[in-house]
């Protein structure tokens, strides 16, 4: 028994979240929020919980959910990073953040208001 734990731990230790760009977009006024983050499935979760519960950071987007309500907004993935080959890397932020800024000069570009 004692051992399985230890297996079990090991795999977790080894289990790497996918990471990337999330976008929050609004329907009701097409405004976007871009996020980088190296958890994408637990960010969505912590933005949902924060924004349901009236405690996101971004308070003009927390404004926006209560007006127009959850069903109006939408919450994607658009892009995902790598994991480098180099198994010493533990720190990608400085990735993420490029990632980051690449997607917001497109969407400006193309005319979509960020919060």
């Amino acid at each position: 028994m004692e051992q399985r734990k230890k297996e079990l731990k090991e795999q977790y230790k080894q289990l790497k979240p996918d990471m990337g760009i999330l976008m929050v977009t609004s329907k009701a006024n097409n405004k976007r929020l871009l996020v980088a983050t190296q958890d994408l499935t637990s960010m969505v979760n912590r933005i949902k919980f924060q924004l349901n519960s009236g405690y996101f950071p971004q308070r003009d987007l927390q404004q926006d959910w209560k007006t127009y309500g959850k069903d109006n907004f939408a919450i994607e993935v658009l892009d995902t990073l790598e994991y480098s080959k180099d198994e010493s890397k533990t720190d990608y932020s400085e990735d993420l953040a490029e990632l980051r800024a690449i997607w917001e000069e497109k969407l400006t570009r193309e005319g979509a208001e960020l919060y």
